[in-house]
């Protein structure tokens, strides 16, 4: 009945229709997720464990929908088996390490358990312990041989220059003796030789005297100019030190006066003191 208002009354009101529930189109049942799994798996032992390319893929989905795909909403693409094979792998990698942390004591009731770890356990990398730290110790060096002090290595004493030149001096006539010695030797021998290598051996003699006697020029030069620095440097040091010793004793000498100034001065006043109290 109306009421007067124009609205029908609830025993007249049409009753609504019926909803449908909602259902996600990428739900999987557990028969739909065992097919993928197989179809999947048997590529991927195919292609030595590797990675599925895109064909791969639209494989597996066909094999799934062949099975579970009569209802337009039930077919699956390759991407959505992509991403479900993903899902199970993560949820795979969980319950596996939750069974490895029980030592045994835990078995896992995923009913894909089994089956993963039979295609994917073995590339999973093995949870290793941490290694012990160890305090690592510096190596120990081998002892160093030390020998007694008489043999040991004296630092060698500067070398003047008179020692220098008597030592090249002696190396230059140490070739020269050599080279005397060597052309006795060829004299020495027999007169098929020619006389060729003796005129070589003596023009090589001569050479190396008179690079003697040049080398000797060099060093009596050397020597010279080092004596006539030495002069003059011990002349300087002589000319210095009297003039310092003139300056000192000038100074002296105008302290003396200054003191004998005041001593005249201090008893000039003095004495003309006492005559003005004696008058």
């Amino acid at each position: 009945m109306n009421d007067g208002t124009g609205t029908p009354s609830p025993a007249t009101a049409p009753p609504r229709p019926l909803q449908p529930l909602a259902c996600r189109e990428d739900c999987w049942t557990e028969d739909a997720t065992h097919t993928l799994i197989e179809a999947w798996g048997d590529r991927y032992l195919e292609l030595n464990r590797g990675n599925l390319r895109q064909k791969h893929w639209q494989e597996v989905a066909d094999a799934v929908n062949a099975l579970h795909g009569h209802l337009k909403k039930a077919r699956r693409t390759d991407v959505q088996c992509k991403n479900r094979i993903d899902t199970l792998k993560k949820k795979y990698k969980i319950e596996k390490s939750r069974v490895s942390d029980s030592n045994g004591a835990l078995t896992s009731q995923w009913p894909f358990y089994e089956r993963l770890d039979a295609l994917i356990g073995s590339n999973m990398p093995a949870k290793k312990p941490s290694p012990p730290v160890y305090r690592k110790t510096p190596p120990m060096l081998p002892p160093v041989p030390v020998g007694p002090r008489s043999v040991m290595h004296k630092r060698p004493a500067p070398v003047t220059a008179d020692e220098s030149f008597r030592r090249n001096f002696s190396v230059v006539a140490a070739a020269a003796a050599a080279v005397e010695e060597v052309e006795e030797a060829e004299s020495a021998r027999s007169e098929s030789d020619g006389d060729g290598g003796r005129e070589g051996v003596k023009e090589l003699a001569q050479a190396i005297v008179r690079f003697g006697e040049i080398y000797e020029k060099v060093e009596e030069s050397k020597q010279k100019q080092m004596i006539d620095l030495e002069v003059k440097r011990m002349q300087f040091a002589r000319d210095l030190e009297i003039q310092r010793m003139k300056l000192f004793m000038d100074t002296q000498v105008q302290l003396e006066k200054i003191k004998h100034a005041k001593r005249s001065s201090g008893n000039g006043k003095g004495s003309s003191l006492g005559h003005q109290m004696y008058q």
